[in-house]
């Protein structure tokens, strides 16, 4: 990444590009409004943007530049900015995906498109075996069939388990549940992430399929603070699973290692 010092200039804003396209996130107006509500320019950050290439691209400050128009009836005007030179489009999606201080936080789908754009290797895997497993990612809340909302706790376990396991697991919610979207929640991916992890190479897989399409997978996560309210994080989780599974079947015991 460039090392060069920024220069501050001021810049028209009509001249002030903002990449929507590959991984900035949409303006929300609502915010725009607050902002302008309580703004100071005295106190006010610059926004931060980058020459590439002709344009000037803002990676950070998109709403601050929004409020100022918005206060000047939305007509254009000069702002200060921070511009910074030698940076990629990459380099300036991995500089957007890190951003933190006075900006609004990043969703999770936000932060992984700009990390998919800045070609972040773990990011582009986890995407594409999400993808090969049947799933694409969604907002806060989706009411759409094989959409991942939690996309966080999806990341942190491919990241920890591999792209194998995590496509198996997924694949094995899918055909539970169809893919509905009250089975792709954060207790459901930790559960069967962690027990096909656990017993990989052990279990049967139609009857771990049969039996989670038996129950209500809201169940892993209303029983888990019924029946095992002293386990912590995953496990109890993890234990739902394991009790669908075995269902005190001699057959499909399999000893608890966890």
């Amino acid at each position: 990444m460039s090392s060069e010092i920024y220069k501050e200039i001021l810049i028209n804003s009509k001249n002030l590009e903002v990449p929507y396209n590959s991984y900035q996130r949409p303006i929300n107006f609502e915010r725009v409004k607050k902002i302008a509500a309580q703004f100071d320019e005295r106190i006010a950050n610059e926004p931060k943007v980058s020459f590439r290439r002709g344009h000037y691209y803002v990676f950070d400050g998109q709403h601050t530049i929004a409020a100022r128009k918005y206060l000047n009836n939305n007509q254009d005007l000069p702002i200060l900015c921070k511009v910074y030179y030698g940076l990629s489009k990459e380099e300036e999606a991995m500089l957007f995906a890190k951003q933190t201080g006075v900006s609004a936080p990043l969703t999770s789908a936000s932060r992984l498109k700009a990390l998919i754009c800045s070609n972040d290797a773990s990011a582009i895997a986890f995407k594409n075996a999400t993808k090969s497993a049947g799933f694409k990612f969604a907002g806060v809340k989706s009411n759409k069939r094989n959409r991942i909302a939690c996309i966080n706790t999806a990341f942190e376990e491919f990241n920890r388990v591999g792209a194998d396991i995590y496509k198996e697991s997924l694949k094995i919610i899918a055909d539970a549940w169809a893919g509905k979207p009250d089975t792709i929640r954060v207790e459901t991916i930790l559960g069967v992430i962690h027990f096909v992890e656990l017993y990989y190479g052990m279990y049967d897989r139609r009857r771990l399929v049969s039996q989670l399409h038996k129950i209500n997978p809201l169940d892993i996560c209303d029983e888990s603070k019924i029946l095992t309210p002293n386990l912590r994080g995953y496990k109890k989780y993890l234990f739902q699973v394991y009790r669908i599974y075995t269902n005190y079947s001699q057959c499909y015991a399999l000893p608890i290692k966890f």
